[in-house]
Protein backbone atom coordinates (compact mmCIF):
# COMPACT_ATOMS: atom_id res chain seq x y z
CA UNK A 1 0.00 0.00 0.00
CA UNK A 2 2.82 2.54 0.88
CA UNK A 3 3.98 1.46 -2.54
CA UNK A 4 1.23 2.32 -4.41
CA UNK A 5 0.48 6.19 -2.30
CA UNK A 6 3.98 6.70 -3.25
CA UNK A 7 3.90 6.15 -7.13
CA UNK A 8 0.62 7.42 -7.39
CA UNK A 9 1.78 10.79 -5.54
CA UNK A 10 5.22 10.32 -7.71
CA UNK A 11 2.56 10.75 -10.53
CA UNK A 12 0.62 13.17 -9.76
CA UNK A 13 3.49 15.53 -9.17
CA UNK A 14 4.71 15.26 -12.91
CA UNK A 15 1.26 15.70 -14.29
CA UNK A 16 0.90 19.00 -11.77
CA UNK A 17 5.08 19.99 -13.46
CA UNK A 18 3.90 19.70 -16.96
CA UNK A 19 0.40 21.40 -16.43
CA UNK A 20 2.38 24.52 -15.09
CA UNK A 21 5.11 24.39 -18.17
CA UNK A 22 2.08 23.82 -20.10
CA UNK A 23 0.49 27.12 -18.98
CA UNK A 24 3.34 28.86 -18.91
CA UNK A 25 3.68 28.53 -22.41
CA UNK A 26 0.57 28.77 -23.23
CA UNK A 27 1.01 32.84 -21.40
CA UNK A 28 4.55 33.28 -23.21
CA UNK A 29 2.45 32.78 -26.96
CA UNK A 30 -0.82 34.70 -25.81
CA UNK A 31 2.17 37.60 -24.99
CA UNK A 32 3.56 37.67 -27.97
CA UNK A 33 0.30 37.77 -30.00
CA UNK A 34 -0.42 40.45 -27.91
CA UNK A 35 -3.88 38.51 -26.10
CA UNK A 36 -2.51 38.70 -22.28
CA UNK A 37 -1.94 42.12 -21.41
CA UNK A 38 -2.54 41.65 -17.49
CA UNK A 39 -4.84 43.59 -15.33
CA UNK A 40 -6.07 47.04 -16.10
CA UNK A 41 -4.29 49.79 -14.73
CA UNK A 42 -6.27 51.36 -11.55
CA UNK A 43 -6.60 55.59 -12.59
CA UNK A 44 -5.95 58.31 -9.43
CA UNK A 45 -9.70 59.02 -8.12
CA UNK A 46 -10.63 62.65 -9.05
CA UNK A 47 -10.05 63.86 -5.78
CA UNK A 48 -6.68 61.86 -5.31
CA UNK A 49 -4.68 65.60 -5.20
CA UNK A 50 -6.36 66.94 -2.32
CA UNK A 51 -6.94 63.52 -0.15
CA UNK A 52 -3.33 63.30 -0.72
CA UNK A 53 -2.39 66.68 0.64
CA UNK A 54 -4.78 66.14 3.67
CA UNK A 55 -3.36 62.74 4.19
CA UNK A 56 0.72 63.83 3.89
CA UNK A 57 0.27 66.88 6.04
CA UNK A 58 -1.43 64.30 8.93
CA UNK A 59 -4.63 66.23 8.75
CA UNK A 60 -6.75 62.62 8.20
CA UNK A 61 -5.65 59.28 8.41
CA UNK A 62 -4.58 56.67 5.95
CA UNK A 63 -7.72 54.34 6.75
CA UNK A 64 -9.58 57.97 6.49
CA UNK A 65 -8.26 58.42 3.18
CA UNK A 66 -8.84 54.71 2.08
CA UNK A 67 -12.69 55.34 3.00
CA UNK A 68 -12.99 58.68 1.51
CA UNK A 69 -11.50 57.35 -2.04
CA UNK A 70 -13.46 54.27 -1.32
CA UNK A 71 -10.20 52.05 -2.20
CA UNK A 72 -8.78 48.63 -0.74
CA UNK A 73 -5.74 49.09 1.52
CA UNK A 74 -3.34 47.44 -1.07
CA UNK A 75 -4.47 50.11 -3.54
CA UNK A 76 -4.50 53.26 -1.52
CA UNK A 77 -0.61 52.09 -0.98
CA UNK A 78 0.27 50.97 -4.49
CA UNK A 79 -1.10 53.97 -5.59
CA UNK A 80 0.66 55.94 -2.97
CA UNK A 81 3.96 54.35 -4.79
CA UNK A 82 3.01 55.53 -8.02
CA UNK A 83 2.05 59.32 -7.12
CA UNK A 84 5.32 59.61 -5.41
CA UNK A 85 7.27 57.92 -8.10
CA UNK A 86 5.82 60.61 -10.70
CA UNK A 87 6.50 63.73 -8.02
CA UNK A 88 9.57 62.66 -7.89
CA UNK A 89 10.27 62.68 -11.52
CA UNK A 90 8.61 65.84 -11.94
CA UNK A 91 7.69 67.97 -9.35
CA UNK A 92 5.45 70.13 -11.79
CA UNK A 93 3.34 67.62 -13.38
CA UNK A 94 0.03 67.72 -12.48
Amino acid sequence: GKLMLTMIAAINEFERTNLLERQREGILIAKELGKYKGRKPIPFPENWKEIYNSWKTREITGTRAMEILNLKKTTFYKLLREWEEIQSTNPYKE
